[in-house]
């Protein structure tokens, strides 16, 4: 059979118009309609049948018209609209695939539209920002919200990506697949990581014989080694400070994040977080930090309340990040390994041994580098 109406499709429609001869003639009609070698006149022909069409009483034939015209741009709008907003069945094709379709008219669609329908707009090649933001507003199917985070071409602002952890966070088929998208806001890569570790640590004391103390010595660690080492993933200073702000707020902003932080450079990171738990501006904590005497440091350092032994580390921290300005440039490998082995070398008579573990394996990491390079 052809993809052309004929005289006999015609007539088939005139003598026995039964669902499967009006979807037959639906696709024909279509397919004349998508090879743009209609006249004017024959398009509006065309299009008046689909406004026909998209009210006949057989899903089928509707069907039909909607996957024939999922991909044609020159669609009347009206007729797009009423195929998205029909039962999925009919809706899906125009949904997943449809250009006609703006971003208002899938804002209305997704509040009407199931599940499944929601799904097919999910699919999108490209979704907007405000589009995801209303799947996430009003889908309350985990399967849908999998869906639309695992897809690249869907725009996903931080507060969108915040009510998704809200609402989804705890479900693995959701955290996995935003875990798994290019770029995340580091605030939200942070909800993550704390995300996983929890897991880590709820797996470890009910399947392994830890004791409690054990393995959230275990897990502080691990989460904090992973919150480190998002900002060495060029955030900005705005980033880092609504970073300080969110891990202060939950509860994470702990004396050792700070110093693993300024350990490896961080300064900013470390600024931030000292304003944090001083309730003092930044500016105020950065000219005490640089203080180029020793007042200034130590004076913040004992409001913030901690502990006195780190405080050689930390000077030691900053004076080579001071130093390394102008000799390291932006290269971040190099430049956390001289740290690290100027505090070895100028810390270790004044600072509990055990407290340099994780130094010295730091320490040996980039060594193996260099060596395997």
């Amino acid at each position: 059979m052809t993809d052309n109406l004929t005289s006999t499709d015609i007539q088939n429609l005139l003598s026995d118009p039964t669902a499967d001869n009006r979807a037959e003639a639906a696709k024909k009609v279509s397919s004349q309609f998508n090879s743009g070698e209609l006249s004017d006149s024959e398009r509006k022909i065309a299009e008046d049948i689909f406004k026909i069409m998209v009210r006949d009483a057989e899903e089928r034939v509707r069907a039909a018209l909607s996957d024939s015209l999922k991909d044609n741009p020159d669609v009347p709008h009206d007729v797009a609209v009423s195929l998205a907003n029909d039962v999925v069945g009919v809706a899906a094709p125009m949904l997943e695939f449809s250009d006609v379709l703006t971003d208002e008219d899938l804002k209305e669609i997704i509040k009407s539209q199931d599940a499944e329908g929601q799904i097919a707009i999910a699919r999108r090649e490209h979704i907007s920002a405000d589009v995801s933001d209303a799947i996430v507003e009003n889908s309350e199917s985990e399967d849908v919200i999998a869906t639309l985070v695992s897809n690249e071409g869907a725009e996903l602002q931080e507060a969108t990506m915040d009510k998704v952890m809200d609402k989804y966070g705890e479900v693995e088929a959701v955290s996995d697949s935003l875990a798994n998208r290019g770029q995340l806001p580091i605030g939200v890569a942070e909800r993550l990581v704390s995300l996983v570790s929890e897991k880590v640590r709820d797996h470890l004391v009910t399947h392994h014989e830890m004791t409690p103390d054990m393995v959230m010595d275990l897990f502080l660690s691990a989460r904090e080694r992973a919150t480190v080492s998002l900002l060495s993933d060029g955030a900005d200073v705005m980033d880092v400070r609504r970073l300080v702000e969110q891990l202060h707020e939950h509860g994470r902003l702990t004396e050792t994040l700070m110093f693993r932080a300024i350990c490896m450079g961080d300064v900013v990171f470390f600024e931030a977080a000292v304003a944090k738990l001083c309730n003092i501006p930044v500016s105020n904590a950065y000219k005490l930090i640089h203080d180029r005497g020793s007042l200034g440091l130590a004076a913040i350092y004992r409001q913030c309340k901690l502990s006195p032994e780190m405080l050689p580390i930390v000077q030691a921290a900053l004076d080579v990040a001071r130093d390394m300005e102008t000799s390291a440039g932006d290269d971040r490998h190099r430049f956390q390994q001289r740290m690290l082995e100027r505090m070895l070398t100028n810390c270790e008579d004044d600072f509990d041994p055990d407290n340099l573990d994780y130094f010295i394996t730091k320490l040996g990491s980039s060594k193996a580098k260099e060596q395997a390079a």
